[in-house]
């Protein structure tokens, strides 16, 4: 099971901030030190390496006398303000002992699921590792708002995952693998294989721990694996003091079992990463056309728009009769235009309105079946 790991050539790794940290706040040396030689020594053996880190919030706490995570955005971005520099400039010094050099990298999630912004985070990430730097990526937690969150770093090193086309995902935190219950429980058994949603079952997943830094606990971590191994990428869970040995092939942890196929990389993650900003609800043949024939969405096909979104916007299709989502999409037109297009064909709305109007409300190359 473990030739998953041994085999891995690009290699995405997440680290939480309560494995950075102290429960205090502020970097801890030894522990950034530690994980630093465990991917230095990867790279310079021939291995691409992609960090995604978080930590930045946590280790801007100390420097700004705050004794908690804020709850509230702005103070989390200022936090983060402080805290992305010391983290960054920490693992440049690291990485420089083993003569590398990192790259950093902010996303949120409107950089990767805008077709533009996509390809560029890509071309970033892939010219990065072409030139044998190290890229280490978080969330731009400086400029993010509500909308346009991952919500955690789990998720969006699943993401990362996909988007670099990696061959293993390891999710560093401070729990050596996943258990049936708490891992303080002494009824609780480790599970060292997941093939599949099958072996989850029953199992009481925890919320994050009690240092007080993090976002995620195990809930997000098993959902990160979820969103992995559905691209075709393996994934390891297990603690950061066991990077080394996990990444050395190891029974340690735990190894999620990758699907047989990938789907495509943009596509999910427009499944997987957006919140819908609106809902298209649509006529029994449009829901044909888009599921069945896959094909794009017409104006015709449409009997009524909900939300608030602009062109570009991720907005839901909706089956009207069912009321279920049936696909995910980005939209052509703001929200304020579409009542007037709804029921009327494009060679109608071109000859009514101008050219500009004869276009889809959603492109099928824009469209993902959920």
């Amino acid at each position: 099971m473990r030739e998953a790991v041994t085999g891995a050539r690009r290699i995405v790794v997440k680290v939480g901030s309560s494995s950075l940290t102290t429960a205090a706040g502020g970097l801890d040396d030894q522990r950034v030190d530690a994980l630093v030689d465990v991917l230095g020594d990867l790279a310079t053996h021939g291995r691409e390496v992609v960090l995604v880190s978080s930590g930045a919030i946590a280790a801007g706490l100390a420097p700004l006398r705050l004794r908690r995570r804020p709850r509230d955005l702005a103070t989390q971005q200022a936090a983060a303000s402080v805290g992305q520099g010391l983290l960054i400039g920490r693992y440049a010094a690291g990485f420089a002992r083993h003569g590398m050099t990192v790259g950093q990298v902010l996303l949120t999630v409107d950089d990767v699921t805008r077709r533009v912004h996509y390809r560029n985070a890509y071309r970033t990430l892939r010219k990065l590792l072409d030139l044998g730097a190290l890229p280490i990526v978080n969330e731009n937690d400086t400029v993010a708002t509500e909308e346009i969150r991952f919500g955690d770093n789990d998720r969006l090193a699943a993401l990362v995952a996909a988007l670099v086309d990696a061959d293993l995902l390891v999710l560093l935190s401070d729990v050596d693998a996943l258990y049936t219950g708490s891992p303080s429980d002494p009824a609780s058994r480790k599970i060292p294989y997941v093939a599949g949603d099958e072996d989850l079952a029953g199992i009481r997943i925890s919320a994050p721990g009690k240092s007080g830094v993090g976002t995620g606990g195990m809930v997000t971590k098993v959902e990160a694996a979820r969103i992995a191994t559905g691209f075709g990428i393996p994934v390891v869970l297990t603690s950061a003091p066991q990077a080394g040995p996990a990444l050395a092939g190891e029974d340690v942890g735990t190894l999620f079992r990758a699907a047989e196929s990938r789907p495509a990389a943009r596509l999910f993650w427009l499944a997987h990463a957006t919140s819908p900003r609106g809902r298209l609800h649509l006529d029994p043949g449009a829901v044909t056309a888009v599921v069945a024939r896959r094909k794009s969405l017409l104006p015709a096909g449409i009997t009524a728009v909900d939300g608030s979104f602009a062109a570009g916007d991720p907005v839901d299709l909706v089956d009207a009769g069912s009321g279920a989502p049936v696909a995910r999409g980005l939209v052509n037109y703001d929200a304020v235009e579409l009542p007037a297009l709804l029921g009327r064909s494009t060679p109608e709305l071109a000859a009514a309105l101008g050219p500009g109007y004869e276009r889809e409300v959603v492109h099928r190359d824009d469209l993902v079946l959920l």
